[in-house]
């Protein structure tokens, strides 16, 4: 006769497994519920922190994949204050994910319409696909950061001059990611640019006779170590705009996003963000690679109280790791 040979599983072994795959999944969630935690702290105390929170804070919106992972994790492990704190956390994200600022329109007379484009071709190697992007665009208005001396060559022979498309350009001259330049369709007056570590400078446009105060945006990036330089610079932004009266654009890459609280100062001062006004408010610019599906709004036209936004694009410009970024404004008479 045949004898059947039956497996024993003892069940504390089996139950001790459990346990102790419930308490790797209450660990992992803490760690995930912790982190995006301060994160979020730091955004509700209106503070950048210190690395890597503000690095962090420029992805705010995809901090909802961890917290939701983090949330799920405390569920398969039965953990129930891990399940609260990551409804209150997931909760917070998404309130804080909604765009900041000012969207009132404008209510005076129109008298002037303009199309902005600023683009960051990192030192450079963006030009050629910037030229091309240009002659697509048609913006009135150039801003261009990281441009070096061959991009502003290249911009000079391709666009200025008298008989050129922008034949008024201001510029910082330098290399690497120093140089800067603003070109215009409209007539510009020289003005004082925002002192930074790489070149800002400003104008003052003519167009159709009202004066629009420009300013070009590229304060330093806040890597670690450089928190100081970057909340400063930003800083100095915030002062000009402040400082303003009548019709103003800033543009440019301000390597910051509006989960940053030194960018958030800015538009504190009534500047308000062209691409959210035209409905755009968390359309990605940077990096380039894995936008849109990954990546943070650090290009930026703000405009003064002055201007509607009706539409607004993020061109993909090859060589860069930046999308352009066009906005078309309205300007209107000031009540």
């Amino acid at each position: 006769m045949d004898t059947a040979t039956a497996e024993w599983t003892d069940p504390r072994a089996a139950g001790g497994t459990r346990r102790t795959g419930r308490r790797a999944a209450a660990w992992a969630s803490g760690l995930l519920l912790a982190t995006v935690s301060a994160v979020v702290g730091c955004r509700a105390a209106d503070s950048d922190g210190i690395t890597p929170v503000p690095q962090l804070l420029a992805f705010l919106p995809w901090l909802l994949a961890p917290t939701a992972l983090g949330l799920l994790l405390a569920l398969l492990a039965r953990w129930r204050i891990g399940m609260v704190w990551g409804m209150v956390v997931l909760g917070t994200v998404v309130w804080y994910a909604e765009p900041y600022g000012r969207t009132s329109e404008p209510g005076g007379t129109p008298l002037a319409e303009l199309r902005v484009m600023t683009s960051n071709v990192q030192f450079g190697r963006g030009t050629d696909s910037l030229i091309g992007a240009v002659r697509r665009q048609k913006p009135d208005i150039l801003f261009v950061e990281e441009c070096e001396h061959v991009c502003s060559r290249a911009l000079r022979d391709a666009f200025g001059g008298s008989g050129g498309d922008y034949p008024y350009r201001q510029a910082v001259e330098g290399a690497g990611s120093d140089g800067s330049v603003i070109m215009s369709r409209f007539p510009l007056k020289a003005a004082d640019g925002v002192r930074g570590t790489m070149g800002m400078p400003g104008a003052v446009a003519d167009v159709r006779g009202h004066d629009v105060r420009l300013q070009l945006a590229h304060p330093m990036p806040p890597l670690p170590g450089q928190l100081g330089v970057w909340r400063r610079e930003l800083g100095e932004l915030r002062d000009y705009a402040a400082a303003g009266d009548g019709p103003t654009v800033v543009a440019g890459d301000f390597n910051a996003s509006q989960d940053h609280a030194a960018f958030r100062r800015i538009l504190d001062t009534g500047l308000r963000d062209g691409a959210r006004l035209a409905g755009d408010p968390r359309t990605p610019s940077w990096p380039a690679r894995t936008t849109p599906t990954l990546g943070a709004q650090i290009d930026h036209v703000l405009v003064s109280q002055d201007f509607s936004a009706n539409a607004a694009v993020f061109p993909r410009i090859t060589g860069t790791d930046h999308r352009a970024l066009v906005v078309d404004l309205t300007l209107h008479r000031h009540r």
